[in-house]
C-alpha cells in the first residue's frame, strides 16, 4: 500500500516567520526613513547616509531582538524538557497513568489508552511521546536562536537595500515616485509569497502588507516635509 504524504508546512513556520518580518521591516523602514529625509529637502549624501545607518542599525537590531526572544522561547522549551525527564526517571508509573488520561481525552476507551500508552512508553523514547502529547514540543523542532538571527539580519538588509538602490539610481524628480512604487510592489510580492508558502490566503496577506507600508511612508513623508518646511 503507497502511503499518502501530506504537505504539512508548519516545519516552515520558524524561519519564515523570521525572514518575512526581516524582508518586511527592511523594506518598509528604510523606505520611510530616506522618503522622510527626501521630503525635507536634504542632499543626496545626506539621504543614502540615513539610508545606509537605516540598513545596518536595522539589520543589527532585529538580529538582536530575533536571538534574545527566541533565546527565552528556547530555555522555556528545554526547562521544561529537563522537568519532565526527570519526572519520567523518578515516578514512572504516574507518567504512564499521565499519557494514559490523554489520550483517554482525546477519545479513546480506558482500556485501549492504557495499552497504547503501555506501548509508548517502552517504545525507547518516552520522553519524545510526552514532549509531543504533554508539552506539545517536537524535539526535532525547537526553537533555533541563532538561526533567527541569521535569518533576520540577511532578510531585513536584502530588503532595505531596495529602497535604498533605488534612491541611489533614480533621477532626484523621480525618486520619491519609484521609491514608493518599488516598496510597495515588492512588499506585495513578498505578502504574497509567504502567504503561499504557509498555506494562508494570499490576497488577505497583500493587502495587509500594502496598507501597512503605505501608512508609514506616507506619514513618514509626511513629517519630512513639515520638518522640512519649518527648517
Amino acid at each position: 500500500m503507497k502511503i499518502h504524504r501530506e504537505g504539512h508546512r508548519s516545519d516552515r513556520s520558524g524561519w519564515l516567520r523570521a525572514g518575512v518580518l526581516g524582508a518586511n521591516d527592511g523594506i518598509v523602514s528604510t523606505a520611510s526613513l530616506v522618503l522622510g529625509v527626501a521630503a525635507a529637502d536634504a542632499s543626496p549624501e545626506a539621504i543614502l547616509t540615513a539610508g545606509l545607518a537605516g540598513l545596518v542599525g536595522g539589520a543589527l537590531s532585529m538580529a538582536a531582538g530575533e536571538y534574545v526572544s527566541v533565546s527565552s522561547q528556547r530555555d522555556v522549551e528545554h526547562a521544561d524538557l529537563a522537568r519532565e525527564k526527570v519526572e519520567l526517571a523518578e515516578e514512572p508509573e504516574h507518567e504512564l497513568e499521565e499519557l494514559t488520561l490523554i489520550y483517554v481525552a482525546k477519545g479513546l476507551d480506558r482500556e485501549l489508552a492504557a495499552r497504547v500508552a503501555a506501548a509508548l512508553m517502552e517504545s525507547g523514547d518516552p520522553l519524545r511521546v510526552h514532549a509531543r502529547e504533554e508539552l506539545g514540543l517536537d524535539l526535532d523542532g525547537l526553537a533555533r536562536p541563532v538561526q533567527a538571527a541569521v535569518v533576520s539580519a540577511c532578510s531585513f538588509a536584502v530588503g532595505a537595500a531596495l529602497p535604498l538602490a533605488t534612491i541611489a539610481l533614480v533621477p532626484v524628480g523621480m525618486r520619491t515616485q519609484v521609491t514608493v512604487v518599488a516598496g510597495l510592489v515588492t512588499l506585495g510580492i513578498l505578502g504574497g509569497l509567504s502567504a503561499r508558502l504557509g498555506g494562508a490566503p494570499v490576497a488577505r496577506a497583500v493587502l495587509r502588507v500594502l496598507v501597512g507600508g503605505s501608512a508609514a511612508m506616507g506619514l513618514t513623508s509626511l513629517l519630512g516635509a513639515l520638518f522640512g518646511a519649518a527648517g
